[in-house]
């Protein structure tokens, strides 16, 4: 620590109750933290950590519902006067995270660079001008579609929270306990996109007047937004250890695994992400009678169950790859993938709703365990990697928790591109052969293929070496 650094530390005393090894510093940076300092974390680090999670979750929450809300609101453009093409509407439903996946590359950096709180400060508050924009587009019927697609790709600022959210929180937890942290971090944001689904349907028919009032599902979030940027302003902290160099940054992007991970999980989360945009789609064209479940003058969907059940059951995976490994649970998660979806398409002809329901709703059960699990399986694969003997224990020395941290956002950027894919495959099936059974078997053959990399470069392995990956 430099000379000016201890000054400031003097002249600034922390407002709190310090934990042992800890420096309170101005601009709430905190020096010295060591989460596998048991004296440091049971004397106030775990509380610390508890607080700038809830307050990560809450911002990343809302990034989710920025990111997702094209998806419900694309389904209501036809009942507010808008008229687009299958493939225009697909290309609405997809823009948001091909963008947001993209931003995950730089975002992944930022906290490094500017510290978990400032960060979470801005990009929270770029998502004013998404949620703003689309409020203001769909007021105007005659919006061109050029213009909705720009303010659809804004949207991917939401998007891009996620990587640098993840990022900074695996910095605060010990590595027993970081896959339940992250878990808990990424359902937190994940349910954004239930919310944003389940609310927006409600929200546009109780505000009604002669029409769908579709901008209150843009304006409505903004409070929530302002008190996001105050409570990550007030609430949170920046992490001096908390940093990436460029050596560590460029050796994860040279670790074949990195490639490969980020493979798998454009199996899981982007399956997740993928199908929680297009699922409101999916059901108004196979169900139509079910889009939208009326209740008095409100109207609600669905298709939110589908992100909901995905977003809840991604702690539980990375709770269970705690206990079991992260490599099996995953394996586990493409076996139960591959079998809704397969099931989901053998039953399309019996047109029953709750078969087709129930069927979705496994392939997001097995999603979000998936996206637990190989949030647990990453940073054990690189303190592998770094030459620790218990990876799933240990995290390695300081710069493989640097590299580690520095994968987790950019396999996070590529798995969002799933959320491009899946909508655009679907809408290619149904644009060449009238259906979406075509795409499905698709995604069947990829989760066949996702399984056997990983049962043979990762389960079978640690097994034969009697390790815990």
């Amino acid at each position: 620590m430099t000379a000016t650094t201890s000054t400031a530390s003097v002249a600034a005393p922390p407002a709190q109750a310090s934990a042992p090894g800890l420096l309170h510093l101005p601009g709430r940076w905190i020096d010295g933290w060591n989460p596998e300092n048991t004296a440091q974390w049971e004397g106030g680090g775990a509380a610390i950590a508890a607080r700038n999670l809830r307050w990560s979750i809450f911002a990343e929450f809302l990034g989710f519902v920025v990111w997702q809300l094209w998806s419900i609101v694309v389904v209501s453009l036809p009942a507010a006067g808008f008229h687009y093409s299958v493939s225009q509407t697909f290309w609405l439903i997809s823009m948001p995270s091909l963008v947001g996946a993209t931003l995950r590359f730089p975002y992944t950096f930022m906290v490094p660079k500017f510290g978990g709180r400032n960060w979470t400060i801005v990009s929270a508050s770029l998502l004013i001008i998404p949620a703003s924009a689309l409020a203001i587009a769909l007021g105007n019927p005659a919006t061109p579609f050029g213009v909705m697609l720009v303010i659809a790709a804004l949207a991917g600022f939401g998007g891009g929270n996620f990587a640098s959210s993840m990022a900074n929180i695996t910095y605060f937890y010990p590595q027993r306990m970081k896959g339940w942290a992250l878990g808990l971090n990424a359902a937190g944001g994940n349910i954004g996109a239930a919310v944003a689904q389940l609310l927006v349907p409600v929200l546009v028919t109780l505000t009604a007047g002669a029409t769908l009032n579709l901008p209150i599902a843009g304006w409505f979030w903004l409070p929530l937004i302002a008190i996001a940027i105050i409570g990550a302003a007030t609430r949170m902290n920046n992490l001096t250890g908390a940093k990436a160099d460029l050596a560590a940054s460029v050796a994860a992007l040279r670790e074949p695994h990195l490639w490969l991970l980020a493979l798998l999980y454009v199996g899981t989360f982007g399956s997740f992400i993928g199908f929680s945009g297009v699922f409101p789609k999916l059901i108004a064209d196979e169900f139509p009678q079910f889009s939208a479940i009326h209740v008095g003058t409100v109207a609600f969907s669905l298709a939110f169950l589908g992100a909901a059940v995905g977003s809840l059951s991604r702690p539980y995976g990375g709770r269970l790859a705690d206990r079991f490994g992260g490599a099996p649970m995953t394996a586990i998660a493409f076996i139960v993938m591959a079998a809704g979806t397969t099931t989901a398409v053998l039953t399309l002809p019996l047109h029953s709703f709750g078969v087709f329901l129930a069927c979705f709703l496994v392939l997001f059960v097995a999603s979000g365990v998936g996206n637990g699990a190989m949030y647990r399986m990453i940073p054990t694969v690189f303190a592998l990697r770094s030459g620790s003997a218990d990876g799933h224990h240990h995290g390695g020395d300081v710069g493989a928790q640097r590299k580690a941290s520095a994968a987790l956002g950019i396999v996070a950027a590529f798995g969002a591109y799933g959320g491009f894919l899946v909508p655009q495959l679907l809408g290619a099936s149904k644009s060449h052969f009238g259906d979406y059974a075509h795409g499905l078997w698709w995604f069947v053959a990829a989760y066949a293929g996702f399984l056997a990399i990983t049962l043979a470069v990762y389960v079978v392995p640690a097994a034969r070496k009697r390790t815990r990956l």
